[in-house]
């Protein structure tokens, strides 16, 4: 087989790929742009150039922290709580890396685009569909990480810019974030058969809400919920309490 056959093989496989991945990731396109572009316009209303939103959603992607990130920016120079914060936020990723490590065997280069571009949509995506024969799985997960991260960094980038144009009053549109987050709560509730996990969540939120007041309840709010997880697993597993 000469050189040409051999290219065109390879560009018929990745184009292959490209086709069976882009039509999982369709949803994903329009809730992303949609909340990109909100991020954004928060990020500029909030004084930051359309340049903030868009490095940060190729560097960082990550909706919820890239949120947070606002208001860490804008306020006090804080690395071991900034740290600690991202931890918390995106902790989760370190059980779905675990779940993907087979699925993401032999994928060569591409595995390390494939653990940073990594995001819940992504791994819902590559962890739940089969693969059709003859589709080459390493650029199927490549195209579904990749498509998604565009659609994140494009939606951003263009909120930022858009922000620019905004000449009515924007106060209260960083209550976005919080409706994301009550938005993923409610579709987490009415997931679960029973609430044991949601109910530590709202429990251990309150308690270190008057324990620590409202500046600084969150880290120890994740460490708490954490760490009841951690322990009372077994228990609600067994109780049916977690998905």
């Amino acid at each position: 087989m000469s050189g040409k056959e051999t290219g065109e093989k390879r560009q018929g496989k990745i184009r292959q790929a490209f086709l069976c991945a882009f039509p999982k990731t369709i949803p994903i396109m329009m809730g992303f742009l949609f909340l990109g572009m909100s991020y954004g316009i928060y990020m500029k209303v909030s004084g930051f150039s359309f340049l903030y939103p868009l490095c940060m959603s190729i560097v960082i992607f990550g909706g919820s922290l890239e949120f947070v990130a606002v208001t860490m920016l804008l306020g006090s120079f804080a690395p071991l709580q900034t740290f600690l914060m991202a931890l918390m936020i995106q902790a989760r990723h370190l059980f779905y890396g675990i779940a993907l490590l087979e699925k993401y065997k032999g994928t060569g280069w591409k595995k390390a685009y494939l653990i940073f571009g990594l995001c819940d949509e992504s791994f819902s995506i590559n962890c739940s569909t089969e693969v059709p024969e003859g589709v080459d799985k390493g650029w199927f997960y490549f195209f579904v990480t990749i498509l998604n991260q565009s659609y994140w960094v494009l939606g951003a980038t263009a909120g930022g810019v858009l922000g620019s144009f905004i000449k009515f009053d924007t106060e209260g549109l960083d209550f976005v974030m919080t409706a994301m987050f009550v938005v993923i709560f409610l579709e987490q509730w009415l997931k679960e058969k029973k609430h044991y996990t949601a109910l530590i969540g709202v429990l251990a939120s309150a308690v270190c809400l008057l324990v620590f007041g409202a500046d600084s309840f969150l880290i120890p709010t994740m460490v708490c919920i954490l760490c009841f997880l951690t322990v009372f697993r077994k228990p609600i597993e067994k109780a049916g309490g977690l998905s």
